[in-house]
């Protein structure tokens, strides 16, 4: 008797209790507008990409036609293979342009990533005379555009005798405020019981950032990639870089644009060539950009 009670007992512990779900406050109409609302902000936001790409494929009689329509009547390739035509009569070869920009890019990334992640480290995780301060400019740094910066900024690039090659474009990247700031925000709410175990393991310095940060902040670094690319990108680079050889994709395609009427499909074209690859990261990448945004104010 006493051990079926005692069984009793350990079920009653052990068994899982029934959670009533919570009912909503909102009513049903609630609900709908809610939704509807919903339904058309994501309408308006995606309308200027839908209609980018349908402009992208139409024929130039459409493209002069007033009113002007949303959707191609008559979709056609013919604005990129014209576009790729024109490209082919340069010079300079295509492919050059895209290796320009695919090697600033992706070289001005990872310097980007390292340097801030590893800095961000140090300020968010041990406190060292004058951190506080250096982190304060950091912070006043991101104040300025680019604008402001570009001539104490070729100054220095042309002290450096790198006017006219990759680096001109590729170190400043490195040094952009946002990417730190964003990964030092987000490395302080990383509890510091995380670090201290690991150094307890015998685990070093550089253990400990590749191993244990690193892996945990995850969506901020992925966050400030795709900041940093489309920073990089859609960099024209025609301040510093004045060789033709190395001029970057996006430079060229804007001499396309502003080759007149006759180049409007072309123009098209180009508009769509230049956000697609910053939209697909940005696609490929959303649920970690949320998540940066939702706990990077938070504190451990």
């Amino acid at each position: 008797m006493k051990i079926k009670k005692k069984q009793l007992e350990t079920e009653a512990v052990y068994k899982p209790k029934l959670i009533k779900k919570r009912k909503p406050n909102r009513s049903i109409v609630g609900d709908f507008f809610i939704y509807a609302f919903l339904l058309f902000m994501a309408v308006l936001m995606a309308f200027p990409l839908v209609y980018a790409i349908n402009n992208a494929l139409k024929p130039l009689d459409e493209l002069f036609k007033f009113p002007p329509t949303v959707f191609a009547q008559n979709p056609t390739l013919d604005n990129f293979s014209d576009l790729f035509v024109t490209m082919g009569k340069s010079w300079v070869t295509f492919s050059r342009y895209i290796f320009n920009t695919v090697f600033i890019t992706v070289v001005g990334t990872v310097g980007h990533l390292i340097i801030a992640s590893m800095g961000a480290f140090v300020l968010a995780k041990y406190d060292f005379p004058g951190g506080k301060t250096f982190f304060k400019v950091v912070t006043v740094a991101m104040m300025f555009n680019g604008y402001v910066i570009s001539i104490p900024n070729y100054l220095i690039i042309n002290k450096l005798h790198m006017v006219d090659t990759y680096w001109s474009i590729i170190i400043p990247a490195f040094a952009s405020p946002v990417g730190f700031f964003l990964m030092k925000q987000f490395m302080e709410g990383l509890p510091m019981s995380l670090v201290e175990a690991a150094k307890i393991d015998g685990a070093n310095e550089w253990r400990v950032f590749t191993s244990i940060v690193m892996p945990n902040v995850k969506p901020a670094w992925l966050t400030m990639i795709i900041f940093s690319v489309q920073g990089l990108w859609n960099n024209p680079a025609s301040t510093f870089i004045y060789s033709e050889e190395k001029k970057t994709l996006v430079y060229a395609l804007q001499q396309i644009q502003s080759g007149g009427i006759a180049r409007t499909g072309q123009t098209a074209a180009v508009s769509v060539i230049v956000m697609m690859v910053p939209i697909i990261i940005f696609v490929l990448s959303e649920s970690q950009i949320l998540e940066t945004m939702a706990s990077s104010g938070l504190k451990d």
